[in-house]
């Protein structure tokens, strides 16, 4: 069996930022936190999003076909952060997302993202 998340994710109800991933066990610089399968969506749908609630929660996923993906799992909760404890790759080959711890992460921590990944350099933050 793969396994696919840590072991101790919860969510938390925060009542500026909403849902919030922590973990209620230390994470390890470098540790996989979790592997999200997504929902890869068209360009055509890629724009629809942008009129949706969902807009908020997507990632790019291919620039130049100019498509996206919503990430299951926690995946698509993690909040932003500009010093954030963790980071997300794209694999395209398993259509996935992995997200990796970048700093240890202590027991009861928020897990947070840089939205903007490197590739992604010209892309602002909508909020």
């Amino acid at each position: 069996m793969l396994t696919t998340q840590a072991p101790d994710l919860y969510i938390v109800n925060d009542p500026i930022k909403s849902r919030c991933i922590h973990t209620a066990s230390t994470i390890l610089e470098g540790s996989l936190i979790e592997i999200c399968p997504v929902i890869i969506l068209n360009n055509q749908d890629t724009l629809a999003i942008h009129k949706t609630l969902l807009h908020d929660y997507y990632f790019i996923w291919d620039i130049a076909e100019k498509t996206s993906a919503i990430a299951l799992g926690y995946g698509s909760l993690y909040n932003h952060s500009d010093t954030p404890n963790a980071e997300f790759s794209i694999h395209k080959s398993d259509r996935s997302i992995y997200i990796h711890a970048i700093s240890q992460i202590d027991a009861g921590e928020e897990i947070t993202m840089d939205y903007i990944a490197s590739k992604e350099e010209g892309y602002e933050l909508w909020f």
